[in-house]
């Protein structure tokens, strides 16, 4: 792999019996510097690394389970931005259609027919999905949203996680009043949880009045949470709003008192160099979502100017309904060839600062310290790739290779906060077949049609 910074190691004093040792493997730290640590070793305890290092000066680990990384790589679980998770039984509903009529001529009227059942098997298909590949903390806006908890709770991933609420009734908490009430209890309930956290989701500037996203604002901040937010996702919304308020989706927000480091945006393509520098100096929080963004053909959001200004930015697939699959491997390739293409520079982005994005940067937009990175007292979200394959050989450059080779069925191994999800490509949290089987029974009750 060449030349590669050392991680320095930390000192082995007064450090936990480990629950866990993963070992065997080349280890992508993704913290900064960046280091990788050839023939490396983690030790968990209590959901967090309590070492990170060379394998041959590791402390003894009597009794912990040991996960056999078998010389591939091992770095933090991908980090999923923004989607709806139990929109997996929409996959393929409604495709080539814009993104307008997209939503209110099929999904608006699909999702009138929902249950907390259906979202409770299409959020445990989804994170079937996205331990499989890879994924082990996502966020999630979407109905039902405590039954979206539910599930990740039982699959054992990361999330943060809201109720979506707009200005019509709901298919599943009825009247805005009862949405505020659900959005309030779920942030509250979930405070202490060690994995998932809540937020408030109002679902658009153009779906939610002035006086929604005020109200959302103002719970956000009495109940210290994030506000998040489909915004500028294109040229069309923009109009809309600059025809009703008189201003731009951004100013109009502004408006209202929601810029600030609780806003949490997605998608965000039509922002102008003045406005991304606003939402930097706001210190607003950005998931970018490409491969959904193109198929809806919405436009592409300005990633190079986003990182010169420093803006906080993930990565995110959306929703199965809109992408067609949570596949962070697959979003980073998308990603880094169509921005590439976009501004004619094949150096913008770089295939590290994209794996980043999955990554430590993303961490950052979820505000949780010590996730997206591998070090001691970092959150012990990891998966392991099976580099033994003839796809990914020979291997000069590992970030490369993540980003432009490599997919999520090559992920051997998945561990959130320490509990070992999948092992050897088998899932240890939940019944597959079941998942499945109900999967599809939920998607036949939702759209009146014969699935396979």
């Amino acid at each position: 792999m060449g030349a590669v910074e050392k991680a320095p190691v930390k000192p082995l004093e007064h450090l936990p019996l480990p629950e866990l040792c993963i070992h065997n493997g080349t280890i992508l730290t993704m913290d900064e510097p960046g280091a990788i640590i050839e023939d490396g070793a983690l030790l968990i305890h209590g959901g967090r690394i309590t070492y990170c290092g060379p394998r041959g000066q590791m402390p003894a680990c009597p009794g912990a389970r040991l996960l056999d990384a078998r010389g591939g790589l091992i770095l933090p679980g991908l980090i999923n931005g923004h989607t709806h998770a139990a929109m997996t039984l929409m996959r393929g509903l409604a495709d080539d259609l814009p993104l307008e009529q997209w939503l209110t001529e099929h999904i608006f009227p699909a999702e009138r027919n929902l249950t907390p059942e259906a979202v409770y098997w299409g959020s445990m298909l989804a994170c079937a999905e996205m331990i499989r590949g890879g994924t082990t903390c996502f966020c999630d806006m979407y109905l039902f949203a405590h039954d979206v908890a539910r599930a990740v709770d039982q699959a054992g991933l990361r999330a943060v996680i809201g109720e979506v609420i707009y200005d019509f009734d709901s298919p599943s908490y009825g009247p805005l009043e009862n949405g505020f009430a659900v959005s309030q209890d779920l942030v509250r309930q979930y405070q202490d949880h060690p994995r998932i956290k809540g937020a408030i989701m109002p679902h658009a500037l153009y779906t939610c009045s002035p006086s929604l996203l005020e109200r959302a604002g103002q719970m956000a901040q009495d109940l210290d949470c994030d506000l998040n937010i489909h915004m500028s996702e294109t040229l069309h919304e923009t109009n809309t709003i600059v025809e009703r308020h008189g201003a731009r989706p951004l100013a109009h927000a502004a408006s209202l008192g929601l810029v600030n480091q609780r806003l949490w945006i997605d998608h965000a393509v039509d922002f102008n160099a003045d406005e991304i520098e606003r939402l930097a100096q706001a210190d607003c929080r950005i998931s970018l979502l490409p491969e959904s963004n193109m198929k809806l053909a919405s436009g592409l959001a300005n990633l190079g100017r986003m990182l010169k200004c420093g803006l906080k930015l993930s990565l995110g697939t959306d929703g199965c309904a809109s992408n067609n699959d949570l596949d962070m491997f697959g979003e980073m390739d998308s990603c880094a060839k169509v921005h590439k293409a976009a501004v004619l520079n094949p150096q913008v982005p770089q295939a590290r600062t994209v794996l980043e994005l999955a990554t430590r940067r993303g961490g950052q937009v979820f505000g949780q310290p010590g996730l997206g990175v591998l070090r001691q007292g970092a959150l012990a979200d990891v998966i392991v790739m099976d580099m033994d394959q003839p796809h990914l050989t020979p291997l000069y450059n590992p970030y490369s290779h993540l980003v432009y080779a490599a997919s999520g069925a090559d992920v051997l191994h998945s561990v959130c906060h320490g509990q070992v999800l999948m092992e050897d490509r088998r899932l240890l949290t939940m019944d597959e077949d079941e998942v499945l089987a109900k999967a599809r029974e939920q998607a036949r009750l939702l759209t009146g049609r014969e699935v396979l």
